[in-house]
């Protein structure tokens, strides 16, 4: 799709100014007031604030511990602040800020690496080394985000840094061209893709964070075709690995990062060379991926979610609504409105991508708010790229996901069923904890949320699903109907060997208006254990099982069911879910168990 546009490429590719400069009063002085006192209200208490002492200590924390929350914490609150900084500047245009944005540009200009410690690697498996080494600089996606925040910033203020000194845009552009302009032209980085290696966020994310430093500084035009060649290689790359559904398999948290990211390299490329890059809107697959988020939203800022996403995502912002407009999806574009409008601090205060920022404060206050009224039930969908079922009635909102364990951010979760009654999570992913060393490493499945056991699914004398793409779903159908919604698979190619499991069938389907229900038929020599994982207090009898003031399961074919309670103390857990979750476990009586969920 891109690729074949390399030899359209003008002789001349223009400049990209992500958003309006400093010296455009006007445009800034439209920014609502509401808006304008709350960047100048963070800029000031960034001011007020001390700079963030990065060591050599803390970066070797990674390989040391394991953890790389704290180096991160560090590493942000610096692009944060210089964010609030610049954006105060942006809204006041007085120079005020100056000083500390020229502290914060050399601050980070001065780090010896831009990657993050978890990505200090020279291969996509490789062993992470302790520091940066920054004679050979890795582009990883904070190196990417930092450069295209250093180049926003010079192109947005570029005239009153001069000023101060001309050294300081001319210390941004070296950086960028040694640290990121060198290294992707001069190698290879497994993102960039190649042949049918698999890629996922990183290729759309990395890519659109590179073309916009590359085309808000004032590079050269060999520089720049050089770049949009090996980007429109890198995006098909992308693209290869999406079905023409456009569901993304690393969730809805990531298609943020992934199908987004492709949006803002679009908006970069079609800017740079006008018209040229317009069919690329018109493709069906760019529009599936466009509207997959509005899809997966079930109520307020729940969403399903499955691999490593939350079931609870941030706000959508004018990025969702401006690919929208592009792809020519109302649907979006409306649920994007209604949805940024519910945000209480819609101009992005925790992003560290200033662009995003910058275009959420220039265009954000345009969107109509006339949508921003509670949306009805959406429809039906299913998406077989992925094997995801998602049926709804005024009630109920369910999900069923197929699929194989070996799609990106996988949790060994085939077959696993996701139920919202009323907007509230009744049956849920847990999701993932806060991300460490061994998140994505080998002992990756040694986590517990990463593990079928901890997922709606059945565990077979604590064998459980195996990960890699082998063990998928089989014989998937699916059907849709005004009384009723089914979906049926055939899940025992999931599990490993040693579960001695020849068939397990799982039949799950909404009855409209009335309730879901969940058949699971299994032959295998080893007991079954179906767990059913819930944040809401249970209460058991022996047929019955009593979720709080939301509902009800009745269960048929069940022996005694017990009840784990898990604490919940990981932070990016506790931000979807209460400070306890449950885990119900029901041993088969038979071959046969039927769950009817009122």
């Amino acid at each position: 799709m891109f690729s074949e546009i390399s030899g359209e490429l003008p002789d001349f590719l223009g400049d990209f100014t992500p958003g309006a400069v400093r010296s455009d009063r006007e445009s800034w002085s439209a920014v609502p007031q509401v808006l304008r006192n709350a960047v100048l209200c963070d800029a000031e208490a960034a001011v007020a604030s001390a700079w963030p002492l990065i060591t050599a200590s803390d970066y070797r924390e990674y390989t040391a511990t394991g953890n790389r929350s704290r180096f991160e914490e560090l590493y942000f609150t610096r692009r944060r602040m210089l964010n609030d900084l610049v954006l105060g500047e942006l809204i006041e245009g007085e120079g005020r800020f100056l000083p500390d944005i020229v502290d914060g540009i050399f601050l980070i200009a001065e780090e010896s690496g831009w990657q993050l410690p978890a990505h200090n690697a020279y291969e996509r498996s490789g062993a992470r080394l302790p520091l940066p080494d920054n004679s050979q600089p890795v582009i990883d996606l904070f190196a990417a985000e930092t450069a295209a925040l250093l180049a926003t910033i010079v192109a947005l203020l570029g005239t009153a840094l001069n000023d101060i000194s001309p050294e300081i845009s001319a210390r941004v552009g070296r950086d960028i061209e040694s640290r990121i302009l060198l290294p992707y032209l001069g190698r290879h980085f497994w993102w960039m893709g190649r042949g049918s290696e698999r890629m996922n966020n990183w290729t759309a994310w990395i890519t659109q964070n590179v073309l916009l430093a590359t085309f808000s500084l004032r590079t050269d035009q060999a520089t720049r075709r050089a770049v949009v060649e090996k980007a429109l290689a890198s995006l098909d790359a992308f693209l290869k690995d999406y079905a023409g559904d456009g569901a993304c398999e690393e969730g809805v948290l990531y298609y943020r990062h992934a199908a987004l990211c492709l949006h803002g390299a679009v908006t970069v490329l079609d800017t740079v060379a006008p018209g040229l890059f317009a069919g690329i809107w018109q493709q069906p697959k760019i529009r599936n991926m466009a509207e997959y988020i509005a899809n997966m939203h079930v109520a307020g800022r729940h969403y399903f979610n499955f691999a490593d996403s939350s079931a609870v995502v941030g706000p959508c912002s004018a990025r969702e609504y401006l690919f929208g407009k592009a792809v020519g999806s109302p649907m979006l574009a409306d649920f994007a409105a209604a949805d940024r409008a519910a945000a209480e601090r819609p101009h992005l205060p925790e992003e560290w991508n200033l662009w995003y920022r910058v275009q959420e404060l220039l265009v954000g206050h345009r969107i109509p708010r006339t949508e921003a009224k509670p949306t009805p039930p959406k429809g039906d969908i299913f998406y077989p790229g992925i094997g995801l079922f998602i049926a709804r009635d005024q009630q109920f909102s369910l999900a069923v996901k197929g699929g194989n364990n070996g799609e990106g951010h996988n949790h060994n979760d085939v077959g696993s069923v996701t139920l919202y009654k009323t907007g509230r999570p009744l049956l849920i992913d847990v999701g993932v904890e806060t991300y460490t060393a061994k998140t994505f490493s080998p002992r990756r499945y040694e986590i517990w949320t990463m593990q079928s056991a901890y997922h709606n699914l059945p565990t077979f004398e604590g064998v459980m699903q195996s990960a890699g793409e082998a063990f998928g779903a089989r014989e998937v159908e699916v059907e849709f109907g005004e009384a009723s919604a089914r979906a049926s698979m055939e899940i025992s190619g999931a599990y490993p060997a040693e579960a001695q499991l020849r068939s397990y069938r799982r039949t799950v389907s909404l009855q409209r208006g009335r309730h879901v229900e969940i058949v699971d038929a299994y032959d295998g020599d080893r007991s079954a254990v179906l767990s059913l994982m819930t944040c809401l207090a249970p209460t058991v009898t022996a047929e019955r099982i009593d979720l709080a003031d939301l509902g009800s399961i009745f269960v048929d074919g069940a022996d005694t069911i017990e009840i784990d309670e898990i604490e919940v103390n990981d932070a990016r857990l506790r931000s979807a879910w209460p400070g306890k979750l449950y885990r119900l476990r029901l041993p088969f009586a038979g071959r046969l168990l039927k769950l009817r969920i009122n």
